[in-house]
């Protein structure tokens, strides 16, 4: 089976459609019927090579241009990205099972670069006075060649997240695409063709973590690297960067978010909201709501009107304007699910769900009552599972919530301002919402994690510095007799 109107699977290097230099394929399965969608072009450490080398070349000229005439490109770019979203749309659906009916990826990711393609403008320093018979100044360059490394739940956002603001600091990029999710990059490959980004500007590759991945984190050309994935794996990018050029790097890793839900808050509001964050994506979200607190007096009332929310979304072929929720990305993932499923029946008490089936769905999971250092409340799963413990009082509450190495988001639920306000202080994490749950963002807000959620920050007016050095020149000079420059 191949996707209708797609052909595009080659490396995109230099401006060019080329083959792997191994020659080497690998297959992309459409994990809702395990049927073959396409064969894709493996990047091997010549093809990491050769992408570097073309971004390296391209940096100077790219540097030189203005923010305008950066922008310009980015502008085109973001209006075929807009305009290719029922493209988009039917190929995650066939590729990674996402349903149509979540699909937004390409009106974000659009908007992302149209809001960078004015952007430039604001790389801006400072100037100081403060220092006797001098002027000084910083500056923001960019790095010269960033790597951007992308993940397969969401692959054309998080492409929009980094390349955009990258690109428009004056930077040039090579970008690889998970293996799980290639498709969606092959196919904004063939719109950077159509914008007409100067030759190396912008290079984007298939391949593994090994070797492809590898060869980026370990790169000496490469200054620059933003990473959004797992949390082991970004260890060991930080590992490559720090033993190689001690390169910039940026990460956006794992979560384990907590939700707590007191007793004053709405609870249907509060059990539709966590339940939608458990659906969405089928739970392969690092912002997914897997740990929910709930405080003891009104713990049956909100389980009551959890499950039936949670058992409300419509499994069923995601190329179905009707199904809410699909299958998770493939075997290895499905797996790793019904592993923690198989913990939460150890440790906990299975309240909903347990199975698995049929291919790669797996149903929606509720444990209750889970030790808090079991392995089910400290990993992150990243599928449809969940654990519902109670609460007595606020500061058990957070003492739970906090007591996990993960930091990315979490939710408070109370009609207390009060409450909800010493409550988010308290919780360590990098995003909490007041009444409101992932996957609820605000784009001019930093996203980012705590501990070993991440570190750098993303978002509208917090990405640029992400891509950017800051230089400080000293300029001595000479005053009129007897007159200082400063006072």
């Amino acid at each position: 089976m191949a996707v209708e109107g797609f052909s595009e699977t080659r490396l995109f290097i230099n401006g060019q459609f080329r083959a792997s230099s191994s020659g080497k394929q690998f297959p992309v399965y459409n994990p809702a019927t395990n049927e073959t969608v396409a064969l894709v072009h493996e990047a091997c450490e010549t093809d990491v090579d050769d992408a570097v080398a073309a971004a390296k070349a391209a940096s100077p000229s790219w540097r030189r241009l203005g923010p305008a005439e950066r922008g310009a490109y980015l502008r085109k770019f973001a209006d075929l990205i807009q305009d290719s979203h029922n493209e988009l749309m039917r190929i995650e659906a066939l590729a990674t099972g996402k349903p149509v009916s979540q699909f937004f990826e390409a009106q974000v990711a659009a908007d992302f670069f149209r809001h960078f393609s004015e952007a430039g403008w604001n790389a801006q320093g400072t100037t100081s006075l403060n220092t006797q018979d001098h002027l000084n100044m910083s500056i923001k360059q960019p790095y010269g060649v960033v790597a951007c490394i992308t993940p397969w739940n969401l692959p054309i956002l998080l492409f929009a997240y980094k390349v955009a603001p990258a690109l428009a600091a004056g930077n040039t990029v090579v970008h690889k695409s998970s293996e799980k999710s290639p498709l969606a990059a092959a196919y904004l490959a063939t719109l950077v063709e159509k914008a007409g980004f100067p030759q190396g500007v912008l290079n984007m590759i298939s391949g593994f973590g090994m070797p492809a991945g590898s060869a980026l984190a370990s790169h000496m050309d490469v200054r620059c690297l933003s990473f959004t994935g797992s949390s082991s794996t970004g260890q060991k990018i930080q590992v490559a960067a720090a033993s190689s050029n001690m390169k910039h790097v940026h990460l956006e890793l794992g979560g384990k978010s907590p939700a707590l839900i007191f007793h004053d808050a709405d609870l249907q509001a509060a059990a539709e909201q966590t339940a939608f964050s458990l659906s969405f994506l089928s739970g392969q979200s690092c912002m997914t709501n897997s740990r929910i607190y709930v405080e003891e007096s009104v713990a049956e009332e909100f389980l009551a009107l959890f499950k039936k929310a949670f058992a409300s979304s419509h499994s069923g072929n995601p190329l179905d304007p009707a199904t809410t929720h699909g299958p998770q990305i493939d075997e290895h993932q499905c797996s790793r699910i019904r592993s923690y499923i198989d913990i939460g029946r150890q440790d906990g008490m299975l309240s909903m769900g347990g199975d698995s089936g049929p291919g790669l769905f797996v149903q929606r999971t509720i444990f209750e009552g889970v030790p808090e250092d079991s392995r089910l409340m400290q990993e992150e799963v990243f599928g449809p599972v969940v654990v519902i413990n109670r609460f007595g009082n606020e500061s058990e509450a957070i003492e739970r919530a906090n007591r996990c190495e993960f930091g990315l988001y979490a939710s408070v639920f109370t009609k207390d301002i009060n409450r909800a306000l010493r409550v988010s202080t308290a919780l360590e994490a990098g995003t909490v919402a007041i009444n409101c749950t992932s996957p609820s963002m605000a784009m001019d807000m930093p996203f980012g994690g705590w501990k070993m959620s991440g570190v750098g920050r993303e978002g509208y007016l917090h990405s640029m510095e992400n891509f950017l050095e800051t230089k400080t020149i000293l300029m001595r000079v000479k005053p009129d007799v007897g007159v200082p420059l400063c006072h």
